[in-house]
């Protein structure tokens, strides 16, 4: 974060009570922003482990989705304003390394899922092929049809065509659902986040 808009943060938080024109400000300055009562409202309540392992709740991920759906690529500065008697400097430094991890862990368990699935969706496409060419041999090579022959010819054909178009649903169209999610982690694995008092 810059240092002047570090500064301009500290500053609104001096004032004590923030008023509508502080938090706009604030809002502007953080580019996205949580407020929290208490750190556990990052974790789940049904986590019972320490910060370092905690599992996110999925009311902070939510709402971290909402907050970030509309920022700009880049940077992203995260704050999370919480009042300054609950604050504790080693434990938002566990925080901040934990959602660190987690985000990147993540992103890259989507960028992977998004890669075997354009995987899966090429070798797909190129069975599909393999079975239309060898349906295409056997009916221009054998003349004369025979039981097994037309057995075949049946079999291969819907069977090449299915794998074919299967394959390229993997490619063009299963990798954008997963987009707004690996959109999302990317964002987050990213972002610069700091905690200051209200």
């Amino acid at each position: 974060m810059e240092e002047k808009e570090h500064k301009e943060m500290e500053e609104i938080m001096l004032h004590g009570t923030l008023n509508s024109e502080d938090k706009k400000k604030l809002r502007d300055i953080s580019q996205m922003s949580l407020w929290l009562d208490d750190y556990t409202d990052i974790f789940s309540d049904f986590d019972p482990r320490p910060y370092a392992e905690r599992t996110l709740s999925d009311d902070f991920l939510l709402e971290s989705r909402k907050a970030i759906r509309d920022t700009a690529s880049g940077k992203i500065r995260f704050t999370l304003p919480m009042p300054e008697n609950k604050r504790n400097v080693h434990d938002e430094g566990v925080i901040k390394k934990r959602l660190r991890n987690y985000f990147k862990a993540r992103f890259e368990s989507v960028k992977k899922q998004n890669t075997d699935t354009i995987k899966q969706g090429l070798l797909f496409a190129s069975a599909g092929v393999v079975l239309m060419f060898i349906a295409t041999f056997i009916l221009f090579t054998y003349t004369e049809k025979s039981f097994l022959i037309s057995f075949l010819f049946v079999v291969l054909e819907p069977g090449g065509w299915f794998l074919f178009w299967e394959g390229l649903n993997l490619i063009i169209f299963e990798p954008k659902k997963l987009n707004p999610d690996l959109e999302f982690y990317r964002k987050m694995s990213s972002c610069e986040v700091s905690f200051i008092s209200y």
